[in-house]
């Protein structure tokens, strides 16, 4: 199953022999003319301290971190072709995937990229729970 939805410039494909996708794509097929790489964004504001005791929150202050970079660059959030999603703890990233999945619809739609969750020993900065970085293919 494909979604040329998205615009001409991505394809997102979810071929239906795999196991259906939740709040990921299983392929994106880009075509476009520039290519923009999303350095890794915890939850730092913008004096540089990590704000958020939880996972959600912290999980929603790096993605708008990353989302406001890309925006810096000219895209949008239906311009991303994959993100990586590091935590410390993937347990709690698991148990609160209905949330974290809320935040992604409010934040960046439903034009879900191609994604991956690590689990990492720690971050940059220690208090860091999560890290997201990304790759968009702008038209």
């Amino acid at each position: 199953m494909t979604d040329a939805a998205s615009g001409p410039h991505l394809q997102r494909t979810n071929p239906g022999e795999l196991s259906p996708p939740t709040g990921f794509s299983h392929a994106v097929t880009a075509t476009g003319s520039r290519l923009v790489f999303l350095a890794g964004q915890t939850a730092l504001d913008g004096e540089g301290t990590v704000v958020g005791d939880t996972l959600p929150a912290q999980f929603e202050q790096a993605l708008t971190n990353l989302l406001t970079a890309l925006a810096a660059s000219g895209g949008s959030p239906a311009d991303l072709t994959r993100v990586t999603v590091y935590t410390t703890d993937v347990s709690a990233y698991r148990d609160n995937a209905r949330e974290l999945g809320g935040i992604w619809r409010r934040c960046a739609g439903r034009d879900y990229p191609a994604m991956a969750v690590v689990g990492v020993v720690r971050l940059w900065d220690e208090e860091a729970l999560v890290e997201l970085d990304g790759i968009a293919v702008l038209p």
